[in-house]
């Protein structure tokens, strides 16, 4: 299929963006991309392409813009039940660990998740995922950690993974095991980094490759933070997870500095996400790795905060930055990338083309998938999104409404 006469078709094309080329988007104006057997095999100018191609099926994006399908690489896509009252609470008053010490916040959805019977809980998820591809989003990481039991957690991972099997919206699993302390353990956190570290992590392994033998492991993350697992605790389940072949995420940041991000770049993790309180030493130590570091404004934003993650200062320190919708029941409940790229131009003053590189190039390096999709280049996967509007910039300028006209995944046109 050739989608072809876009006003604007936006390649990303070059590999991820840092410093100086941060915000390249590769802009063909009255672009043409072919897709055939699932992957981008060419892009261009449309007059080269309609006459290189004459006999593919067509598809006309007059007056639209084209560009890569977004990548949220950080979600907590599979829970039960909601949390409307902490809503009410915050605006009363209580600040997120207040909620979280009286047994709310993170521990209320794990009551929901651990009561919900399986169906139910593949149900409220799909229904979520849905919404995700409607508004643009074709790849998501996605995190158990509403469990915080073996049982519970491996019931929270086959459910994303039964719907990564269904598609279309592709998803890449994470075990977070380590996302608070469980009730049962409240008296002894140390006692269930230990039983993390010696018996959850190795059964959950096992059971992996039992049932999907032919994936990679998941990432292994933890909420690095006060109030869930300091820095020592943090240590020890990552340099776990990672002796046992895991790849590695870490939640750092939120709400103190407690040198999560420090931790994840010596350890080689994948990326480093929050990073709200991150400090100019840890900044630098980012940017000096591999490490992506991924921020989520709707959480800030959705708490009703007015810090953000520092972008600016991680741009200029050259580190690789990426944006996610932090979907989660309690601080941000949103489905919608589109959403993400408005707040960052707002509160991380990104440029448009900022904003979008990081919620599609670098975000699929935020899951280890950047040699796959993030852009439109030759070779890659055919996931993209065309926009019912002409210019990009319109995705930062207005909110509020869904600019996805189609989506495309793998090359075929999807019914959102």
């Amino acid at each position: 299929m050739l989608i072809h006469s876009a006003s604007q078709l936006l390649t990303l094309a070059g590999g991820t963006q840092r410093g100086p080329a941060f915000g390249r988007l590769g802009l063909i104006e009255d672009g043409t991309v072919l897709l055939r057997d699932g992957q981008i095999l060419d892009t261009g100018p449309s007059s080269a392409l309609l006459a290189k191609y004459p006999h593919e099926e067509r598809l006309d994006a007059s007056g639209r813009a084209v560009l890569p399908g977004f990548v949220d690489p950080h979600t907590h896509l599979v829970f039960a039940g909601e949390r409307a009252a902490e809503f009410e609470m915050r605006l009363q008053g209580k600040t997120y660990l207040e909620i979280l010490a009286a047994g709310g916040g993170i521990l209320s959805s794990v009551r929901a998740t651990r009561a919900a019977a399986p169906p139910d809980l593949l149900a409220q998820t799909r229904a979520r995922a849905r919404t995700m591809l409607a508004h643009g989003t074709t790849t998501a990481e996605a995190k158990s950690g509403y469990g915080l039991d073996l049982d519970s957690e491996l019931s929270q991972l086959d459910a994303l993974l039964t719907l990564d099997e269904e598609g279309p919206l592709q998803i890449v699993p994470t075990f977070l095991g380590a996302h608070a302390v469980p009730p049962e353990h409240r008296a002894e956190p140390d006692g269930y980094v230990t039983r993390l570290c010696a018996e959850i992590l190795p059964a959950m392994r096992d059971w992996w490759r039992q049932r999907a033998p032919s994936r990679p492991l998941p990432f292994v993350d933890v909420f690095c933070e006060t109030g869930a697992f300091d820095l020592a605790q943090s240590r020890r389940i990552l340099e776990t997870a990672r002796d046992l072949g895991f790849p590695l995420k870490i939640h750092a940041d939120e709400f103190d500095n407690l040198g999560g991000a420090d931790l994840a770049a010596q350890l080689g993790a994948v990326s480093a996400d929050h990073l709200v309180k991150t400090s100019p030493a840890d900044i630098a130590a980012l940017a000096a790795s591999r490490t992506a570091a991924v921020a989520l404004p709707c959480t800030p934003f959705g708490l009703g905060h007015s810090e953000y993650t520092p972008a600016r200062a991680i741009i200029e320190a050259g580190g690789l930055l990426a944006l996610a919708s932090d979907l989660n029941p309690g601080t941000a409940w949103c489905e919608n990338m589109q959403f993400v790229i408005a707040l960052a131009c707002r509160y991380l003053r990104l440029a448009p083309a900022e904003a979008l590189a990081a919620a599609t190039i670098n975000a699929a390096a935020a899951i280890g998938l950047d040699a796959q999709i993030g852009s439109l280049e030759p070779g890659k996967q055919a996931d993209l999104v065309i926009l019912c509007v002409p210019d990009y910039r319109h995705l930062a300028y207005r909110f509020g409404s869904n600019l996805v006209q189609t989506v495309i995944k793998r090359g075929k046109v999807i019914a959102v």
